[in-house]
C-alpha cells in the first residue's frame, strides 16, 4: 500500500539530516553535562526542573525521531486516508516545523545545560509562537482527517463543519502565537495569564464552534 503522504526525498531530505545531527550533539552534551542538567523554566526564565544527564542527552533526539516516524506511519491507519493526498504538502511542511522547533529546544536547552547563558525566557516563547503562527497560517488548508487538526464528533462528520471550524481555529492559532512573542518581552505576571487565556481559547473556541455550526448544518 503507498503511503497516503506520499514521501520522497525531497520532502524527508532536511528533517532526517536534521534528525542525524541531533544523534552526534546528544553523545556530546552528555559528555559535557553536569550530573543534574536544567530541563525546565518557568514563565520568568528561572528553572524550575532538573534532570539526570543521560536524560537531558537523550531523551529529546528519542522523542525527535519518535514524532518523525509516528507522522510518516500514522497516516496508513487513517479511515480517511484517501484525503491527505488534498493536503500532503502541508502535511509534509508541518512535519519539518515540528522536527526543527524541536531540534531547536534541545540545541538551546543543551546549550544552557553546559553552560551558555542564554536568555530562554526569549527564545522558548518565540519559538512556540512562531510555531503556532506557522500551524495557524496553514490549520484552514487541512482536509478532513482522523491524525491531524481539530478532531471533534462534529467536525468528523461533516466537511462544512470541518472546514468553518479550521478557518476559525487558524486564525487563533495565530493570535495565540503572537501572544506567546509577546511574553517573550513583558513580566513574567502579566504573560502567566495571557497565555492560560490564549490556549484555553486555541482548546476550547473551536470545540464550541464546531458543535454549533453542526447544530446550525442539522437545521
Amino acid at each position: 500500500m503507498q503511503n497516503p503522504i506520499r514521501p520522497t526525498l525531497k520532502t524527508e531530505i532536511i528533517p532526517i539530516i536534521l534528525i542525524l545531527i541531533s544523534i552526534p550533539l546528544s553523545f556530546y552534551f552528555y559528555a559535557n553535562f553536569p550530573d543534574r542538567v536544567p530541563t525546565h523554566w518557568n514563565f520568568a526564565g528561572e528553572v524550575d526542573g532538573w534532570s539526570s544527564r543521560g536524560f537531558a542527552a537523550f531523551f529529546f533526539p528519542a522523542l525527535i525521531a519518535a514524532i518523525y516516524l509516528m507522522m510518516l506511519i500514522i497516516p496508513y491507519a487513517d479511515p480517511k486516508r484517501e484525503r491527505y493526498d488534498q493536503f500532503k504538502k502541508i502535511y509534509h511542511l508541518v512535519k519539518l516545523v515540528l522536527v526543527i522547533f524541536f531540534v531547536l529546544i534541545y540545541i538551546v536547552s543543551g546549550l544552557i545545560g553546559i553552560g551558555y547563558n542564554l536568555p530562554i525566557k526569549i527564545f522558548i516563547p518565540t519559538g512556540v509562537g512562531l510555531l503556532f503562527i506557522i500551524l495557524g497560517n496553514y490549520l484552514g488548508k487541512v482536509k478532513q482527517n482522523w491524525f491531524m487538526g481539530i478532531r471533534t464528533p462534529w467536525t468528523l462528520s461533516s466537511d462544512i463543519v470541518w472546514n468553518k471550524t479550521h478557518r476559525l481555529g487558524g486564525k487563533l492559532f495565530i493570535v495565540a502565537g503572537l501572544i506567546m512573542i509577546l511574553g517573550a518581552f513583558i513580566p513574567a505576571k502579566f504573560y502567566g495569564p495571557l497565555f492560560i487565556i490564549g490556549i484555553s481559547s486555541v482548546l476550547l473556541i473551536p470545540i464550541i464552534y464546531s458543535y454549533i455550526i453542526y447544530r446550525q448544518e442539522k437545521k
